[in-house]
C-alpha cells in the first residue's frame, strides 16, 4: 500500500476536530510526511450496545490516516469494557460481566463500516484487548505497575473531585489507565487517536512507551462535541446520536442542538470541507439565520452515518412533520397495560418515568389526536395518535 504524502491532506489531518497533539504537531507531520506506514488506533468500550456520535469523531480521524495508507485498527476493549473507563465519573461505574460485554459488541463493527472500510487494500483491522490483558500473570501486573507512581494516577480531576467529596475511588478504577496504556505495548503502536476527555488514559500509554520500548508514540486528541457553557450531549438531554438511530430521529436531534454548536458540528460530524464552514460561520456571525444553516448540518450528519438515502428521509420527514405539523404517514404503535395517558407516555418510550410524564404533561408538550393534554387522567383508546413534543408520535393498539 503506498503512502500519501499530499501536504493538503495532511494539513486536514492534523488541524480539523483537532484539540491536542503530543508531542507535537511538527513530530506527527514530519511522521506523516516521510513516507512510512503508521499504526495507530481508537479503543472503544462496548458499555452499550450501539455506537454514537462520540465515537463517530473519531473514526472520521481514523478515516484520513486510512485514506492516506496508514495501518488502523479498531480496538474493542472487552476486557477494560468490564470495569469500565472512570474518565468524568463521579462515582464509579457499574461493572459488566464479559457476557453482557461480549454482547454489547456484536455489532460495531457493522455499525463502524459506515465510516471505516474493513475490505479492500488497506482494511481496518479489529482486534480485542483480551487478547493480551486476559493472560497477564500477578508477577506481569506487578512488573507493569511498577512503572506508575500514585501521584501520576491520582492526577485525574474526577479522582480528585470524588476524595475532596469523600467518595470512594476504587482500586479497579484506579488501574484502568494502566490496562489502556498496556494496550499501546502489546499492539506495537505508532501512535493513538481519540477524544480530549481521553487525554490522559492515552498519555499514560505514551508514557509506557517511551520507558519498555523506548518509543515516541504519538497522541492526537480530538476535540469534544459541546456547547459554549461546555455540555455535551447525554441521554437526559435526549439529543445522543446513535448509530442506530432512525434517520428521522437522527436529524430532528441534529436540529434539537443549540445554535453555537453548528460550526463545530460541521467541522467534527461531516466531511463538508474546511473553506465551506469557515463561509458558514462567517454569514452566521453577519446575522444569517442559523436554522438555515442548521438543516444543512443535519442532513451532512446523517448522509456521513446513515447515508444520502437516509438523510433526504430525514429532511422530508423534518420538514413535513416538524415544521408543518404534520401526523407521519407511518406511526409506531404502543400496546400499554395501562391506558392513563402517564402510563402510556411511559410505555411507548417517550418518558422516563410517571415523574417525567407529568412534567411533559404540565409544560404542554402532549397531545393526543392533536389536542393538548391537560389531564394526568386522560383515558386513550386503540386508535388515539399519541404526541409528545414536535418527534415523537405513537398510536395505541
Amino acid at each position: 500500500m503506498s503512502i500519501n504524502t499530499d501536504n493538503k491532506k495532511i494539513q486536514e489531518l492534523l488541524t480539523r476536530g483537532v484539540e491536542n497533539i503530543y508531542p507535537n504537531f511538527e513530530f506527527l507531520e514530519s511522521r506523516l510526511k516521510s513516507g512510512e506506514q503508521l499504526t495507530l488506533y481508537t479503543g472503544y468500550d462496548p458499555t452499550a450496545p450501539t455506537l454514537h456520535i462520540g465515537h463517530g469523531i473519531t473514526m472520521l480521524k481514523l478515516r484520513q490516516f486510512q485514506e492516506l495508507g496508514h495501518k488502523v485498527i479498531f480496538l474493542i476493549g472487552d476486557y477494560t469494557g468490564m470495569i469500565g473507563d472512570p474518565t468524568d465519573k463521579t462515582s464509579a461505574r457499574q461493572k459488566l460481566t464479559r457476557q453482557e460485554v461480549l454482547d454489547n459488541c456484536k455489532l460495531y463493527q457493522k455499525q463502524a463500516s459506515t465510516i471505516l472500510d474493513f475490505d479492500g487494500d488497506n482494511p481496518v483491522e479489529v482486534y480485542y484487548n483480551s487478547e493480551w490483558l486476559g493472560k497477564l500473570t500477578t508477577l506481569d501486573w506487578l512488573e507493569l505497575t511498577s512503572h506508575f507512581t500514585v501521584p501520576r494516577l491520582l492526577e485525574r480531576d474526577m479522582f480528585q473531585e470524588r476524595l475532596k467529596e469523600d467518595k470512594t475511588v476504587y482500586l479497579h478504577e484506579f488501574l484502568y489507565p494502566v490496562m489502556q496504556a498496556y494496550d499501546s505495548i502489546a499492539m506495537g503502536v505508532d501512535g493513538e487517536v481519540g477524544g480530549n476527555d481521553q487525554t490522559f488514559n492515552m498519555l499514560c500509554g505514551r508514557d509506557l512507551m517511551k520507558q519498555l520500548k523506548n518509543k515516541e508514540k504519538f497522541v492526537l486528541t480530538s476535540k469534544l462535541l459541546v456547547d459554549t457553557s461546555g455540555k455535551k450531549m447525554g441521554k437526559s438531554e435526549g439529543n445522543m446520536i446513535a448509530f442506530t438511530d432512525s434517520p428521522e430521529d437522527m436529524f430532528g436531534k441534529v436540529m434539537s442542538w443549540t445554535d453555537d454548536m453548528i460550526t463545530l458540528g460541521f467541522e467534527l460530524c461531516t466531511r463538508v470541507p474546511m473553506k465551506e464552514i469557515e463561509k458558514i460561520d462567517k454569514k452566521m456571525k453577519a446575522g444569517e439565520n442559523p436554522r438555515d444553516f442548521k438543516l444543512g448540518l443535519a442532513y451532512e450528519v446523517v448522509a456521513t452515518f446513515l447515508g444520502e438515502d437516509e438523510a433526504k428521509l430525514g429532511e422530508e420527514h423534518f420538514g413535513r412533520v416538524i415544521q408543518r405539523s404534520e401526523i407521519p404517514t407511518t406511526l409506531d404503535e404502543v400496546r400499554p397495560s395501562l391506558h392513563d395517558i402517564v402510563s402510556v407516555l411511559v410505555s411507548a418510550g417517550f418518558c422516563s418515568s410517571k415523574n417525567d410524564a407529568r412534567r411533559q404533561i404540565d409544560g404542554g408538550g402532549v397531545k393526543v389526536n392533536d389536542i393538548v393534554v391537560s389531564s394526568y387522567d386522560l383515558i386513550t383508546k386503540s386508535g388515539d395518535v399519541v404526541q409528545k413534543g414536535k418527534r415523537f408520535f405513537a398510536r395505541i393498539k
